[in-house]
């Protein structure tokens, strides 16, 4: 095989990759939230649904709770701040909250790829390596996995009894109890674990497990240093502070919707804090899934966690989609606004705003 033939079979390999990599990213995502939202829509009376948003929401408290999502993103940005200065970077707030609007914008049409973008736009606005603002947002949602952590261990203490009642009523949930219940899988956990530590271990010289080590050791690296820079309690106190703007939001949206208001109403409940906190934990764990704005596993995340407190399919969708459909104009409205900043506060001749 000529030089030339094996030019043209990497070249083609590279663009196989390419476009296996934009199919990965942008498709699988697209595809996840079309079946996600079918599943959704597939038992529930749509005309019914329909009916609850026209004739039975309060409107003021939806505005509310858009209100509340711009204090979360703006808390996140100067949270974001924190690190940033502690690597030398001295960004504007209005870049950064700006640039966590676009982030979250921008993830409504192409999931995950706003992270990258308001990276790329802090690292070029104020010539920074873009590694290292990078390793400051991986350190950043490094923290909103820990707070998620907590929350969850949360929910299952204070709403154990609902969340075994709904688990024994129905079929999925009596699966997932006796699936954790089994000898046999906490077996194949061990010897999973097991596995992993010995390919680490024993493998350490080979190529991929060197990368995914040194990437680790990055990673945790980028988070540790969190421990250490000036205004980490201040970093807990905005990280509360985002976390419990997103609650508070989703909590208001309560009481715009009578069979989610009635929960609020009984003192058992905690006066509708503890079926807004189980609600809220699955949604976040929800919006892990790849998807676009979260639609679709954030919608059933939701559905799932008011269902255990007897709200029905069609009320609890026509709660999700309301509040979902909420926040996604809040985010096109500051997407359009970070636009309009960005083309006003562009250097000109170089000089940087």
């Amino acid at each position: 095989m000529s030089e030339k033939e094996i030019k043209d079979k990497g070249v083609k390999k590279s663009k196989v990759r390419m476009i296996m990599s934009y199919l990965v990213r942008w498709l699988l995502p697209l595809a996840l939230t079309v079946i996600l939202v079918s599943y959704m829509f597939r038992k529930v009376n749509f005309s019914e649904m329909m009916d609850i948003i026209r004739h039975g929401v309060d409107y003021w408290w939806i505005l509310c709770a858009m209100g509340i999502s711009v204090l979360s993103h703006v808390f996140r940005a100067l949270r974001w701040r924190i690190q940033l200065r502690s690597l030398g970077i001295k960004a504007p707030v209005m870049a950064l909250c700006c640039s966590i609007f676009g982030c979250y914008a921008l993830n409504l049409v192409f999931p995950r790829l706003g992270e990258v973008w308001r990276c790329t736009y802090i690292a070029g606005r104020e010539k920074a390596p873009f590694t290292t603002v990078l390793g400051s947002m991986v350190a950043d949602r490094l923290s909103d996995t820990i707070c998620v952590l907590l929350l969850t261990i949360l929910a299952f203490i204070v709403a154990t009894p609902a969340i075994n009642a709904f688990l024994t009523k129905y079929p999925v949930g009596q699966g997932l109890l006796a699936t954790a219940s089994s000898p046999r899988f906490w077996i194949a956990v061990v010897g999973g674990c097991l596995v992993i530590w010995a390919i680490f271990r024993l493998g350490s010289n080979f190529g991929p497990v060197k990368k995914i080590e040194n990437w680790g050791k990055e990673t945790w690296k980028g988070f540790a240093v969190v421990t250490q820079m000036k205004g980490k309690w201040a970093f807990l106190l905005y990280s509360i502070a985002i976390w419990g703007c997103y609650y508070i939001q989703l909590y208001v949206a309560f009481f715009a919707f009578p069979f989610t208001r009635e929960l609020c109403s009984q003192p058992g409940l905690a006066f509708g804090l503890t079926p807004c906190l189980v609600a809220f934990v699955l949604s976040s764990i929800g919006m892990a899934v790849p998807s676009n704005g979260g639609l679709g596993p954030w919608n059933i995340a939701v559905m799932f966690g008011l269902a255990i407190y007897g709200v029905s399919t069609p009320d609890g969708t026509a709660f999700s989609m309301l509040q979902w459909s909420g926040q996604t104009v809040m985010l096109i409205i500051l997407g359009i606004f970070t636009m309009a900043y960005i083309s006003m506060t562009r250097p000109k001749g170089g000089v940087k705003p």
